[in-house]
């Protein structure tokens, strides 16, 4: 069956997103809520320098065509370590290295070193989704085993897409993200209302802080953005990075910035603290990327040390913002419990996974389910330290149960 249906298809593969015509691409990746699988993103993640063969990782972009016409794209990568991806595969490296199989390389596919949900391939709209995505699985495959790569996976996938590929024979792995969601807000008192008492006296406090301590926020979008904020965003970038040691996230290089000021402007937010006496040198920043109905927080930093800086530059002032401005949707990016506090809610997120080789895959077929189940467990009693008032976590039950 499936050899019938390639007959129907050229497939391609592109080392560089840069060879694929980018009116091509885009033409299936517009349509798309997330903004990450865009072309201008993709491409300013490898012109940069920031996503390569020195940085680890091997642009391999999958295609398949009708006759000279793009109908199915996918953003793909052969990765030589597990770093910017977000998702913690140690074990099955440990495990690995003790059964003396080789884990690198293995192929993965996401939007690179951005933990945002929404992956999936890329179609036309007149293509048969279901039928193009079995018919690129299986080129997938054989250029995996044909390449002696380990396995594949998808990372932070769209849900919907996700059940797809489980049909498909690959494991779904359960992981905790975190979502704001505007339930009818008005304005950010109607957000505050939410709060139980001690918890919205908490969040007013912080607020009040700044503007104790003679500081102001300004928002820039699109072309309102300054030329210099974006070489500024790198800066604060590489000191919130460096604050962290090993632990840190610095993935992106100055150049990466350059471009997104050139090519991707229209989808930045910039989110600016500065002192009122010197309002054109901020002293913190956060850049934000939007879509649609959909705010994502990525970057930030700042030069001072200011109680609760962060928590009004990167929660507060863009929940303000969103509620203004009718999105729906905050992605504030990865980690941090301390997004419970400030009424972020704990939602799964998924990656598929497939091994090829038969230990391996028999090692993570045995203990995905416990996995899940352990980590679902996490998502439930984050949400029930959700600072809310008793009559209001209705809402938020109604809203988990609909999500």
């Amino acid at each position: 069956m499936i050899k019938e249906l390639t007959k129907k298809f050229q497939i391609k593969w592109y080392t560089r997103i840069a060879d694929i015509d980018q009116t091509a691409w885009d033409s299936l990746a517009l349509t798309l809520e997330t903004p990450f699988l865009e072309w201008n993103w993709l491409y300013c993640m490898e012109v940069s320098g920031s996503i390569s063969e020195c940085t680890g990782w091997l642009p391999n972009h999958l295609t398949a065509w009708d006759g000279n016409r793009l109908v199915g794209a996918a953003p793909l990568y052969v990765k030589l370590h597990s770093e910017g991806e977000f998702i913690c595969d140690d074990a099955m490296v440990d495990i690995a290295t003790r059964l003396n199989i080789s884990y690198y390389p293995k192929m993965v596919g996401m939007s690179p070193v951005t933990p945002v949900a929404g992956y999936r391939f890329l179609f036309s709209h007149e293509a048969n989704e279901q039928e193009l995505t079995l018919i690129m699985i299986q080129a997938i495959d054989n250029y995996c085993i044909k390449n002696r790569l380990s396995g594949c996976s998808f990372l932070f996938v769209e849900p919907r897409w996700g059940n797809i590929l489980k049909h498909s024979g690959y494991l779904s792995w359960v992981h905790q993200s975190f979502i704001w969601h505007n339930l009818g807000f008005k304005t950010f008192d109607d957000y505050l209302n939410m709060f139980n008492a001690n918890q919205r006296k908490n969040i007013r406090r912080e607020k009040m802080s700044i503007k104790k301590q003679n500081l102001q926020f300004s928002v820039y979008q699109d072309k309102e953005i300054p030329d210099d904020f974006f070489s500024v965003m790198y800066r604060l970038y590489t000191r919130t990075n460096d604050k962290f040691g090993l632990w840190g996230c610095r993935y992106l290089t100055a150049a990466f910035f350059e471009c997104i000021a050139k090519i991707y402007r229209h989808r930045c937010l910039i989110v600016a603290v500065h002192e009122k006496i010197n309002p054109s040198k901020p002293i913190g920043m956060s850049l934000l990327v939007t879509k649609g109905d959909h705010l994502y927080g990525r970057y930030w930093g700042s030069f001072k040390t200011v109680d609760f800086l962060h928590f009004n530059t990167c929660y507060y002032f863009p929940i303000e913002w969103a509620i203004e401005n009718g999105i729906h949707w905050f992605n504030p990016g990865a980690g941090g419990g301390h997004k419970i506090r400030r009424g972020f809610v704990s939602v799964p997120s998924y990656s598929l996974h497939r091994y090829y080789h038969p230990r391996l895959w028999a090692i993570m077929l045995r203990n995905i389910d416990e996995i899940n189940r352990l980590e679902n467990d996490e998502i439930k009693i984050a949400n029930q330290n959700l600072p809310f008032s008793r009559h209001k976590k209705g809402k938020i039950k109604h809203f988990l149960a609909k999500n």
